[in-house]
């Protein structure tokens, strides 16, 4: 890939476009697939693997973020609050709406510990559900504040640090105080109310920012900064790999909740794939594949809530975690359809909407994670 003065580096809107879709074919096997399917096929086996690069996704985001034209704490602000909003609608979306229609399987809410039907506690509960939204929407006011406070990319690359090792010792701590425990949870809850908690999950997009200025300071230039970044996943591959070898609980723990191991070993995994998506748009033409998948890239918002939403809406005709590996892959095939086409229908070109294209365009990157 030749080296550009354009904000867009085609490699991360690759990596961004391939993780988006690889989030619907992980959703609708957690929904979907029975456990057996889930645990003990080669399809479980699969899926599992590809949930491993969700933090690309996250790095793509920091990346994006330091090549945005406007980075002001005013900007930032607004952005966040954009997706919080949308975060929270989604929840409601996708879990509320269903239960107040009395669309919601039974075995779902049983899935949380309940009794149902759910009652207005557990409603609550699910509203507020951490997601990945949530922790874009919290992590774009600290990126504001970060980045006014210093240009340097050593900066965040060392809070990075320092989060992925402090995590594990504040995971879980509280105030006893309402909302402000939700808060706290949001930033480093040990439950299953938050699923992706600003700490450690922050350390990826930060580690995004790093690499971010840093090629800015190359001069735009790809190889550059995809081979340090090649360099750089390796050695945290190894450190993390084996910090996690000597002692699997405390370092990696599970996949939502991970520990210092396990953080540097994934942003290794995923900084490795990076590189992988530049060999890639460096040495195959751009074609139909790489067309599609930078469309889905600059969509990744308003795909992700598509997804999430019609996925639980599905729940209320063919059940939860139903089906064996066939029916899993039909479904899979039908959510990619699905999505895709209530994205290209409905929001690309809304039939009852007069607007100029331009205008569209404004409306479409409004919550973006990556506005550029």
């Amino acid at each position: 890939m030749r080296n550009n003065t354009s904000n867009r580096i085609l490699a991360i809107d690759l990596a961004r476009g391939v993780s988006v879709l690889m989030v619907i074919i992980v959703h609708t096997l957690w929904i979907y697939g029975d456990i057996p399917t889930q645990s003990n096929t080669w399809l479980g086996e699969v899926v599992h693997f590809i949930g491993k690069g969700t933090p690309m996704f996250l790095i793509a985001m920091g990346v994006s973020f330091t090549l945005s034209r406007n980075q002001s704490i005013v900007l930032s602000t607004k952005r966040a609050l954009y997706m919080l909003a949308a975060a929270y609608i989604m929840n409601f979306l996708k879990f509320v709406l269903p239960v107040l229609m009395g669309t919601m399987p039974d075995a779902f809410i049983e899935a949380y510990g309940w009794t149902a039907p759910a009652t207005l506690d557990n409603m609550i509960y699910m509203l507020l559900t951490g997601d990945i939204l949530q922790l874009a929407g919290v992590s774009l006011l600290f990126m504001g504040i970060i980045n006014k406070l210093s240009k340097n990319k050593y900066v965040p690359l060392i809070i990075a640090f320092i989060i992925a090792v402090v995590t594990r010792e504040v995971r879980g701590f509280q105030l006893g105080i309402g909302g402000v425990d939700y808060i706290l949870d949001l930033m480093w809850g040990a439950k299953w109310n938050v699923y992706f908690a600003v700490f450690p999950w922050f350390s990826f997009i930060l580690i995004g920012m790093f690499f971010g200025m840093w090629y800015k300071e190359k001069n735009k230039s790809n190889a550059h900064i995809f081979k340090r970044m090649f360099i750089a996943g390796i050695l945290l591959m190894l450190t993390g790999g084996g910090l996690c070898f000597y002692n699997f609980e405390y370092h990696f723990g599970d996949y939502f909740h991970l520990g210092p191991g396990g953080t540097m070993y994934l942003a290794g995994f995923n900084l490795v794939l990076m590189w992988l998506a530049h060999i890639l748009v460096t040495y195959i033409q751009s074609n139909r594949v790489f067309e599609f998948l930078y469309y889905c890239s600059k969509r990744v918002t308003t795909i992700y809530i598509i997804q999430w939403v019609i996925i639980c809406w599905g729940m209320g005709a063919l059940g939860y975690q139903q089906f064996g590996t066939t029916g899993v892959l039909i479904l899979i095939l039908f959510y990619l359809i699905l999505t895709l086409g209530i994205q290209k229908l409905l929001l690309d070109k809304p039939f009852w909407s007069k607007k100029t294209k331009k205008q569209n365009t404004i409306t479409k990157n409004s919550i973006s994670l990556q506005k550029p």
